[in-house]
């Protein structure tokens, strides 16, 4: 449900700038082209920015993904639609709002921002405890809730899946992707650690306490954990 949650805020998302689109001479079909470029680099500012731990470098995210906007923008009108019968919206009259740098950093940063809120919903909405994971561990399938997963412990080749009963289970599959199978509701904390954060308590900058068993937090790590606290906190 969420997945079809965030499809339908993007779908939307889309229907609402071709409607403003359209009151600017573009046809519909244009409109939904021009709305559909803001989408992936919406996404990509929403899903770096977070990443991007000194002020200069916010910056320059922030100038790249403007910049890709309005590239792949002039590249509708100037190769899609330039050679199109005359009557059709051309290269030669882009709208004055597309090329503003201002209009286009509002629009991307509105759309990151409303699907990060969206996203928060949706996982408070249809939380884990609705989900299961299939995996296979020593050659047979095994499938879990996901609010049973304590914890995932990296050991070099294999993860063990630490449930809270304190049943374990070894895969294959590297720490890295197991994160991103997860999703919300999960945190890295170290290399070697992806803890449910139902679970999780933050013991002191350098350790938290899932269950009854206590986990390093690496240096890496210490200041999205420290976040993840304080937001805990002021909820």
């Amino acid at each position: 449900m969420r997945i079809l949650g965030r499809i339908a805020y993007w779908l939307a998302a889309v229907a609402l700038q071709a409607t403003i689109l359209t009151s600017l001479d573009y046809t519909l079909a244009q409109a939904i082209l021009i709305g559909l470029t803001f989408c992936p680099c919406a996404l990509a500012l929403e899903f770096l920015m977070p990443k991007a731990k000194k002020p200069v470098d916010k910056v320059y995210l922030s100038l790249a993904v403007l910049l890709s906007v309005f590239v792949l923008i002039l590249i509708l009108h100037y190769f899609v639609w330039a050679p199109l019968v005359d009557g059709i919206r051309s290269a030669k009259d882009v709208a004055p709002m597309l090329i503003n740098p201002t209009f286009l950093g509002l629009i991307l940063t509105m759309l990151a921002i409303g699907d990060y809120y969206w996203a928060k919903w949706l996982a408070k909405r249809f939380k884990a405890k609705d989900r299961t994971i299939t995996f296979f561990s020593d050659r047979r399938s095994v499938t879990l809730p996901v609010s049973d997963i304590a914890y995932i412990e990296s050991n070099d080749t294999e993860v063990r899946i630490v449930t809270v009963s304190g049943e374990s289970h070894r895969n294959k599959t590297g720490i890295s992707q197991w994160e991103n199978l997860l999703g919300d509701g999960f945190l890295r904390i170290h290399r070697s650690y992806l803890v449910n954060t139902a679970l999780m308590t933050v013991s002191s900058p350098d350790t938290v306490t899932v269950g009854d068993v206590q986990l390093p937090v690496s240096r890496k790590y210490k200041e999205t954990v420290h976040e993840y606290a304080s937001e805990r906190n002021d909820g």
